[in-house]
C-alpha cells in the first residue's frame, strides 16, 4: 500500500467523493450503518491506544488482548467494505492481520500502509462529518 501522498492521496480523495455520492443517493438506513461503522473505527482506534499505553506502563503485552483486537479491526474491515469503503476497510484489515500476529508483516508495508492510529481516527471522522453534512 502506498504512503498517503501524492497521487495516493488523490485517489483516496477521488474514491471518498464516488463513495459520498453514491450514499447521497442511499437511504437513511445505509447512512447510519455508515456512521455506525466510522464511530466503530475510532472505538477501535482507542481501544488500541489504551492497550498500547497499558504495555508501555507494565511492559507486559497481553495475547488474549491482541486477538480482541486483531478481531475487532479485522470485522470492522469486512463491514466497511461492505459499505463501500475500501481504502479505510483495507486499513481496518491491516491492522486486525498486525494484531494478530505482527511478524508476518514487514515495518516498510506497514510505514506505507498508513495504519497508524491517529490516521485511521482521522479518516473516520471526516467521513463522519461529511455524512453529517448530507
Amino acid at each position: 500500500m502506498d504512503p498517503l501522498t501524492g497521487s495516493s492521496l488523490w485517489e483516496l480523495i477521488k474514491h471518498l467523493r464516488q463513495w459520498l455520492a453514491n450514499l447521497n443517493r442511499a437511504g437513511e438506513h445505509r447512512k447510519q450503518q455508515s456512521v455506525e461503522a466510522l464511530r466503530s473505527v475510532i472505538v477501535a482506534s482507542r481501544s488500541t491506544a489504551t492497550y498500547l499505553r497499558q504495555v508501555r506502563e507494565t511492559g507486559k503485552p497481553s495475547h488474549d488482548t491482541e486477538a480482541r483486537l486483531s478481531e475487532q479491526w479485522t470485522r470492522l474491515g469486512f463491514e466497511l467494505r461492505d459499505l463501500g469503503l475500501i481504502k479505510l476497510a483495507k486499513r481496518c484489515d491491516i491492522s486486525g492481520r498486525y494484531w494478530a500476529d505482527a511478524s508476518q508483516l514487514e515495518p516498510d508495508f506497514i510505514e506505507k500502509a498508513d495504519i497508524g492510529l491517529e490516521r485511521m481516527e482521522q479518516l473516520a471522522r471526516s467521513l463522519e462529518a461529511e455524512i453529517s453534512r448530507r
